[in-house]
């Protein structure tokens, strides 16, 4: 039982795939931001605009840019955006989801090393941008369905 007192939640009577699209969103804003923190992106002084030359790493893993902090900041608030409606958010999973799994082939069959790779993209990544297409597609589909 919820006390008196207790601040209302800001989910309730939200749909799931409303709240999906927001949390996702937000993670996507948060990635963003962590892209250009020292320490947890390493070293945060090689970070590049854009290209395979950028030396930065997310979480001394994910090779990042200028551009690919700025593409999850900007993934994140067309999220925040989109999950105002159940059509848009889940438009927003599914195509978003999508736009993730073109990303993860991309990253396949391009050439780490060559001029390709603008974001830039290394093993981590497409690893990453697999399961993130493939996650926020079934959120999207999953949490869009009505009750039979």
């Amino acid at each position: 039982m919820a006390h008196s007192r207790a601040r209302p939640n800001p989910a309730d009577g939200k749909a799931p795939v409303r709240r999906a699209a927001a949390v996702v969103a937000v993670l996507f804003v948060v990635i963003g931001v962590l892209g250009f923190v020292p320490g947890v992106t390493n070293p945060v002084d090689d970070l590049r605009l854009a290209g395979h030359h950028s030396g930065a790493a997310l979480f001394d893993t994910f090779q990042v840019s200028v551009l690919h902090n700025l593409v999850h900041l900007g993934f994140g608030v067309a999220g925040l955006v989109l999950s105002r409606t159940v059509t848009r958010a889940r438009t927003y999973l599914v195509g978003g989801g999508a736009v993730y799994l073109v990303l993860w082939l991309y990253g396949v069959v391009m050439d780490a090393d060559s001029g390709a790779n603008f974001l830039p993209l290394n093993g981590a990544d497409n690893w990453l941008h697999l399961g993130l297409g493939l996650g926020m597609i079934g959120l999207g589909l999953v949490t869009a369905r009505r009750p039979g």
